[in-house]
């Protein structure tokens, strides 16, 4: 069989299931693998062995897996919770703006394991994030904080690594499949990209029937 193009991946693009096709997916030259890339008030689910990544500042990602099935995603959410959603309403698409909220994006996460194959006393779960940007924000990443380990122990599902709070962002890669974290604390930014993003995700979330932010295409490091 003849060799691929040296510009191509040498492995195919993973199946995508529909609800995930907003989720921007890549071919990840360091590390070799398909990644996906989420956004805040995003999450992804992988049962193929891929990375997903994400780079957060106030705002928590949470990463479950099934460790005996390699079945695995990854959240990213701003606010804690919003009694107004209820799981009637939130139906069978992540990209809802319901998800902008951590009850949801939790609940979701969790179904969405299931549904493919997991099992809920297989999880391991990790959280990251959390950390409070500027003083002048107000302190979303302790309140997400909190919010994650009282939702996490009333689920009954034990927290096996975490690296939360404190005043830096966080680059996070995630392998499901594994349950390999790589994980960067980026104490010194070289730009503002991050804090914009949060300040005019914040604005977004607080108000109904506004148009979402676009994310600036810009690689920290």
């Amino acid at each position: 069989m003849a060799a691929l193009p040296s510009h191509l991946p040498p492995h195919l693009q993973p199946p995508l299931s529909h609800e995930f096709e907003h989720v921007n997916r890549y071919w990840d030259k360091v590390h070799q693998v398909w990644s996906a890339k989420i956004l805040p008030g995003e999450l992804y689910v992988s049962t193929h062995g891929e990375m997903i990544s994400t780079v957060l500042g106030s705002c928590i990602s949470v990463c479950i897996r099934d460790k005996n099935k390699g079945i695995g995603g990854m959240n990213h959410f701003m606010l804690p919770q919003d009694s107004e959603f209820s799981s009637e309403r939130w139906g069978d698409n992540p990209a809802t703006s319901a998800s902008r909220y951590g009850n949801w994006a939790m609940e979701y996460l969790i179904n969405a394991i299931l549904k493919r194959g997991g099992e809920k006393k297989n999880f391991e779960v990790k959280i990251f994030g959390g950390g409070q940007m500027m003083a002048k924000m107000t302190d979303i990443g302790q309140k997400n904080i909190l919010f994650v380990y009282k939702y996490l122990s009333d689920e009954q599902l034990k927290i096996e690594a975490s690296d939360v709070g404190d005043v830096f962002a966080r680059k996070v890669l995630y392998f499901p499949d594994t349950g390999s974290v790589k994980l960067r604390r980026i104490k010194d930014l070289k730009n503002d990209t991050i804090i914009r993003r949060e300040i005019a995700y914040e604005k977004y979330v607080s108000v109904d029937n506004q148009s979402k932010p676009s994310a600036d295409n810009v690689e920290l490091f």
